[in-house]
């Protein structure tokens, strides 16, 4: 009697990890670009928003002051609130609809290097123990790095840039 080991006849647990592993990482390469991108429009757009409605949003009181002291009092919170709130509309729907990418992202690069000014202008408030502990208003302004690396991976892909799930081997360390 001929006896076939069960090896070759039937699919190993590492051949069936590394198939759901591959399957998996190519739904990842395929959808997580635009879905970053949905996703930090659905940021913008709702964060946005708020700024239209006055009093909704929990920034607006220190976006208004730093946009007042950097205009040197010229630009008030009647008119500054609205277009940083219009502005991030704007980067919202761009980010949403996926059009004029390179100028949403000119725009979301413009607003994030303003966001980050009240950490300089408002250390007392931005800091209970500066540089190393910061407020609740501090974190809010933090967090931004996390959407400025979501708009650079964004932004590598307007030129037709995409993730691959299994590029070619290349000699190096991956984890390097």
């Amino acid at each position: 009697m001929l006896r076939v080991s069960s090896k070759t006849t039937a699919m190993t647990w590492t051949d069936r990890f590394d198939r759901a592993d591959r399957t998996i990482t190519t739904t990842l390469a395929r959808s997580a670009i635009p879905v970053l991108r949905v996703s930090l429009g659905i940021v913008f757009l709702w964060f946005g928003a708020l700024k239209l409605v006055s009093g909704l949003s929990p920034a607006e009181e220190l976006a208004a002051r730093t946009i007042e002291q950097l205009s040197l009092g010229l630009v008030g919170p009647a008119v500054s609130v609205p277009v940083l709130g219009a502005w991030e509309v704007l980067i919202g729907l761009g980010l949403l609809t996926g059009r004029f990418l390179r100028a949403t992202l000119l725009l979301l690069a413009l607003q994030m290097a303003g966001t980050f000014t009240p950490l300089l202008l408002f250390p007392e408030e931005t800091f209970s123990r500066f540089p190393i502990a910061p407020t609740l208003e501090g974190q809010y302004i933090i967090k931004n790095i996390v959407l400025i690396g979501a708009a650079m991976v964004v932004g590598a892909t307007v030129r037709g840039g995409t993730l691959v799930a299994d590029p070619p081997a290349t000699g190096r360390d991956p984890g390097a």
